[in-house]
């Protein structure tokens, strides 16, 4: 067999790919190089900022051996936690295994940040689904509502701008916290930038100078060269199994910011009078490290499969947001469909791209959290892992897909190979 890959093609075809949708989708490529470009010089200066965080702590070989039982004195954790903070430009940081996933995180930054009478406020509209239930908004069990919060929103205006005039008049003697979604959840809202962040937060601290401003940062880390924190953002929360942990964290979130903010979690996640100095990091710390290193390039691959995805989506007539020549502020394309039959399509392409269960059908199903069947589409190294090839929309309208991630972007490319080769079969476009 010869090194020339000039027919490229051959092995696609191998692997279900037709000619019309392959020479379709090479067409749309032709134009993306620049948009790339872009992608990798941000890559770049992430990696390095990474690297400088990492030896600036002198993270050595020692620092990569877990602990077990409490957890005292371990040295690779606490490393790794001052590492963040210095990626992050923070005080403090609470990066635990113990924090099962982004919903986990963000309800234990809330809760440990709030107390009985305090109110907390969203200027950007509806929180992502999962939050419904932590807040209240959804009645249940050990909710914020039942411990007394109470919670207000502020929606964004019809073209995705803030309220600034109702945020005003939502901010009150009670408003301790405000929660500033970064993405779009399972919404079609534009994804806020870095810069509409820090507005929005220097507009509510001149109001209230005191108030905490949590943004949610889940799928956004890398994405630009600087993080929320860097805009005035007083704690930012992720999961470990999308952009920071490189798809190599097989569980654990963040939190990132005050000391204050960030002690107070950590008092939630293990006991008063215990804090950060327990918890055992359970042998995992070699990919934490490893993953956090490498989430720069990995995020970046995931953010050019996203690129292409709407580039191609668009040229078929779909509305995709961010559309094919907007700025990326997160990993995650949104395409609507109008129709369940799209949204499945789309979501069986993924799936038999994957590296693990790919000759597995994905189906819809009533998911703990949200209030309509969700279909997802995730033949991951590490279950749920968004960070990997993954997509993901509810069974109501308007029937949008929220595709992210791909470890590497020729993986990325492979999995929108494969949806517009079930979109064909579906809808006979070609």
């Amino acid at each position: 067999m010869s090194n020339d890959t000039s027919n490229l093609f051959e092995i696609y075809e191998k692997m279900g790919i037709s000619k019309p949708v392959y020479e379709f989708g090479n067409k749309i490529l032709e134009r993306l190089s620049d948009r790339f470009a872009q992608i990798d010089a941000i890559a770049e200066y992430n990696q390095c900022k990474v690297l400088h965080a990492m030896q600036k702590n002198h993270v050595s070989e020692a620092c990569l051996s877990g602990t077990t039982g409490y957890g005292y004195n371990d040295l690779g954790r606490d490393t790794l936690e001052r590492v963040y903070a210095d990626v992050f430009h923070t005080e403090d940081a609470l990066v635990r295994p113990q924090i099962t996933c982004g919903t986990h995180a963000l309800a234990l930054a809330l809760m440990s940040n709030l107390r009985p009478g305090d109110e907390l406020l969203s200027p950007v509209g509806k929180p992502y689904d999962t939050l419904e239930e932590v807040i209240g908004i959804r009645p249940s069990k050990g909710s914020l509502a039942e411990y007394g919060v109470s919670y207000r929103q502020v929606d964004l205006l019809p073209d995705g701008s803030f309220d600034f005039e109702n945020i005003r008049k939502a901010v009150n003697a009670k408003t301790h916290l405000v929660t500033i979604q970064r993405s779009k959840g399972y919404q079609t809202r534009p994804t806020l930038s870095v810069e509409r962040i820090g507005e929005l937060i220097r507009f509510i601290k001149e109001i209230k100078p005191d108030v905490i401003c949590m943004v949610d940062n889940c799928y956004g880390e890398f994405v630009e060269i600087i993080e929320p924190t860097d805009v005035g953002a007083d704690m930012a929360v992720g999961s470990l199994i999308k952009n920071p942990g490189g798809g190599l964290a097989p569980i654990g979130g963040y939190i990132v910011g005050t000391r204050e903010c960030v002690e107070n979690a950590a008092y939630r996640l293990t006991s008063p009078g215990l804090g950060k100095e327990v918890g055992a990091s359970l042998g995992i710390l070699n990919s934490l490290y490893q993953g956090f290193f490498l989430a720069p390039t990995v995020t970046a691959g995931a953010l050019k499969g996203a690129v292409f995805a709407a580039s191609v989506y668009e040229e078929l007539g779909f509305a995709c947001v961010p559309d094919a020549s907007e700025p990326r502020y997160d990993i995650i394309q949104a395409i609507t469909f109008h129709n369940p039959e799209g949204l499945i399509a789309f979501c069986e392409g993924i799936q038999a791209a994957a590296p693990v269960d790919s000759f597995v059908v994905p189906e819809p199903w009533d998911m703990p959290g949200y209030d309509a069947k969700v279909i997802m589409a995730a033949g991951a190294f590490v279950s749920g892992s968004s960070i990997e090839l993954s997509a993901d929309g509810p069974l109501k309208e308007p029937y949008a897909v929220y595709f992210q991630g791909g470890l590497t972007w020729p993986h990325a490319k492979f999995g929108i190979y494969k949806t517009l080769q079930k979109m064909q079969e579906t809808f006979h476009f070609f």
